[in-house]
């Protein structure tokens, strides 16, 4: 059945772009260390945490749309110029895409 396969194998390509970063190891690391403290200190001080919490929530998301912002300008660039973006630029671009919207639409 080659339907089949070929439904496996994109499968397969959705789960490994949804496992791609959306943000270097290092910032990413240092946001986690960053929330884990939020958690911590909310035993003693719940109101502070959940400030701290928004705020650290909207720093990712402002690192993840100047992220994407970038790319996209990256891009635009190319384009701008008279060239073109390769369909692998554009590949690559897309299942960011991709993942970074199967992530926000996920309830678990």
């Amino acid at each position: 059945m080659p339907g089949a396969q070929g439904a496996a194998a994109s499968t397969g390509a959705s789960q490994h772009a949804d496992s791609t970063p959306l943000l270097p190891d290092a910032d990413a690391s240092d946001f986690e260390r960053r929330w884990a403290d939020v958690q911590v200190g909310f035993v003693d001080e719940p109101q502070r945490c959940v400030q701290e919490a928004d705020g650290l929530v909207a720093e990712v998301m402002q690192r993840l749309a100047d992220s994407f912002a970038r790319e996209r300008q990256d891009l635009e660039a190319q384009w701008a110029s008279g060239g073109e973006a390769s369909t692998e630029d554009l590949r690559v671009a897309l299942q960011r895409y991709r993942s970074f919207f199967n992530r926000l639409l996920r309830t678990s």
